[in-house]
C-alpha cells in the first residue's frame, strides 16, 4: 500500500531506523489512529522495500542486545519517496468512517436500536476527542514532536468535533 510506503520512507528520510524503531514512532505519533498501519505491516514493508532496492540495511549490535537491521534510504528510495508525495497529494480526498455502514442502515432497525447505535457512535467520538485532547496537551510543548505531527493531531481533533456536531443534528430526527 502506497500510504504505508510513504510513512516508512518518510521516517527513514529523516534518520536511519530499525523496524522496531519505526513501529515505536508510529505508536508514539499515533499514526495508526488515522492511517491503517499495523506492527506486522511495518516489518513486512521494510523487507519489501529493501527487496525493491529502496532501502538498505546495516546490521547493528547495541550493548548486549541482539543484532538488528537498521534501514536507510537508497537513492531509489529517495526518488520513490518524492514520487509518492506527489502521487498521494494529488489523489482525491476519501474519508472512510466505518460507522457510516451503521448510519446508512439505521432505517432498517427499530427506533430503540437506532438510538442505541447512534449513542454508541457518539460515545466513541467523545472518547476519541478526549484522547486527542490529552495527546495535544501532552505533546504541544514536546520538542521531539514535529509541528507537522501536531498539525495532524489538531486536524483529527477538529474532525472529531465536527462529527460530534453532526451526531447532535442526527439525533434531532429521533
Amino acid at each position: 500500500m502506497a500510504t504505508i510506503d510513504l510513512i516508512v520512507l518518510g521516517m527513514l528520510k529523516k534518520q536511519s531506523l530499525s523496524a522496531y524503531d519505526i513501529q515505536k514512532l508510529v505508536e508514539y505519533r499515533n499514526i495508526s489512529k488515522w492511517v491503517k498501519i499495523s506492527t506486522p505491516s511495518i516489518y513486512k514493508k521494510v523487507i519489501q522495500l529493501e527487496e525493491k532496492g529502496l532501502l538498505q540495511s546495516v546490521p547493528v549490535r547495541e550493548n548486549n542486545m541482539p543484532e538488528k537491521a537498521v534501514y536507510s534510504l537508497t537513492d531509489s528510495g529517495e526518488q520513490e519517496f518524492e514520487r509518492l508525495m506527489g502521487e498521494l497529494s494529488a489523489q482525491p480526498i476519501r474519508m472512510f468512517l466505518d460507522f457510516n455502514a451503521v448510519i446508512v442502515n439505521l432505517d432498517s432497525v427499530p427506533l430503540r436500536m437506532q438510538k442505541s447505535c447512534v449513542a454508541n457512535i457518539e460515545k466513541n467520538v467523545q472518547d476519541l476527542k478526549s484522547y486527542l485532547e490529552e495527546n495535544l496537551r501532552e505533546k504541544e510543548n514536546a520538542p521531539e514532536v514535529p509541528e507537522i505531527g501536531m498539525a495532524v493531531l489538531r486536524q483529527q481533533f477538529v474532525l472529531a468535533e465536527t462529527i460530534e456536531t453532526w451526531i447532535a443534528e442526527l439525533k434531532k430526527r429521533f
